[in-house]
């Protein structure tokens, strides 16, 4: 074999380079733990998410384990105020996450994990290159965008004629256009509101439940639930399904059935039209160009040229493809992986982080806020096996 080609051999393995990638990675090697992280740096916030988006996060909500690199630091270091992210540009976030990246010093390899096998007590990635990486542990943190969400009838949908909202990103071609977004959160009406803003000719925003309401909230409740996951080995998986009953429905209260403020006037326009208490019950297949005919759940009928659906994501670890090979050794409950009490899978040496951790760590693990503690657990955990 040409040296060239010989496999590289690493303590740890981080597979995507998200924010819980990159926080793990970061803090990784801060503790001396040699760290491959593979990925295209925040891929699908830069791929999967419009330009010109809001984040719902606070200035607080960063990267850092050791609570130095903040994006508060990252603000202050730029000379802009607090209120220069209120609320937070996507793009002002991801020019954070590159700072973070380049004064933490990691070097994310762009390659993709084809194929993640265990052999001999160590993980082997072929990776999308041809090389191959041997690692003691291995650290998944998989996109989002292998969970996009879709209701059953979305198949009858024609090719072209639908993307869920983490495939619809540019909107030139949606000028004149008569839209249907189907779903009722903070992603569906920030979608109208972009997609308005290119010139649809009339958006239809259907839902089954009532009009949220649009009102400045604060995250701070989940600050100390946070805070507790590191402090309390096992924290939320230890509560009663009474405390988590009750911490999901304020998250829930918070972050779905209140929307931001700011998209207010965005929406103050006659050309959308919103549908609550309502589903899709029939979707007339079109003849040639013709647009789609909706039938809704209210006897509305809608034409359309286009539908987005704004349905969120559900964990269903089955379909990240580079898993495949430990499928049947990872233990799964309800498409989340089964986690100990540092993130660890059933697969020993495995973590899984980020969204795909929510059901035993708490709805914060969807968010960047969750990051600094996944990374916090994981190397504590790594650490005190060496």
């Amino acid at each position: 074999m040409h040296p060239t080609s010989l496999p590289i051999a690493t303590q740890l393995l981080v597979v995507g380079a998200g924010p819980y990638g990159l926080s793990t990675a970061a803090l990784a090697h801060e503790r001396g733990i040699e760290t491959v992280i593979l990925g295209r740096p925040m891929a699908f916030w830069e791929e999967n998410m419009p330009a010109r988006m809001y984040l719902r996060s606070s200035v607080d909500w960063h990267l850092d384990a050791s609570g130095i690199h903040t994006f508060d630091a990252f603000l202050d270091e730029r000379q802009l105020s607090r209120a220069d992210a209120d609320p937070v540009p996507i793009r002002l976030f991801l020019e954070y996450v590159e700072w973070f990246r380049q004064v933490k010093q990691i070097d994310v390899r762009g390659d993709l994990v084809v194929e993640l096998a265990q052999a001999g007590g160590q993980f082997e990635a072929r990776l999308s290159s041809g090389a191959v990486i041997r690692a003691d542990a291995v650290v998944c943190a998989p996109g989002a965008r292998h969970y996009a969400n879709f209701p059953d009838w979305a198949a009858g949908v024609p090719d072209g004629r639908a993307a869920h909202t983490c495939d619809c990103v540019r909107f030139d071609d949606l000028a004149g256009a008569r839209v249907l977004i189907v779903g009722g959160r903070q992603s569906a009406y920030e979608w109208a509101a972009l997609i308005r803003e290119h010139g649809a000719e009339r958006i239809d925003i259907v839902h089954r439940h009532d009009v949220p309401r649009f009102a400045r909230v604060s995250w701070e409740f989940i600050d100390e639930h946070v805070e507790r996951t590191t402090q309390v080995r096992g924290y939320w998986r230890h509560l009663s399904s009474a405390q988590q009953e009750a911490i999901t429905t304020r998250f829930w209260q918070v972050g779905r059935l209140t929307l931001e403020d700011w998209l207010t006037p965005r929406l103050d326009w006659d050309g959308i039209h919103r549908w609550p208490g309502t589903e899709v019950v029939d979707v007339a297949r079109p003849r040639g160009g013709e647009a789609l005919r909706i039938g809704l759940s209210n006897s509305e009928r809608l034409t359309v040229d286009q539908v987005v659906f704004a349905t969120g994501y559900r964990a269903d670890l089955a379909r990240v493809p580079y898993l495949a090979g430990l499928r049947e050794r990872i233990a799964v409950v309800d498409g989340f992986p089964v986690l100990d009490e540092s993130l660890g899978a059933s697969l020993p040496g495995l973590y899984i982080t980020g969204f795909s951790a929510t059901r035993d760590f708490g709805p914060f693990f969807g968010f960047v806020k969750g990051a600094p503690a996944s990374a916090t657990l994981i190397v504590q955990d790594l650490l005190s096996r060496h």
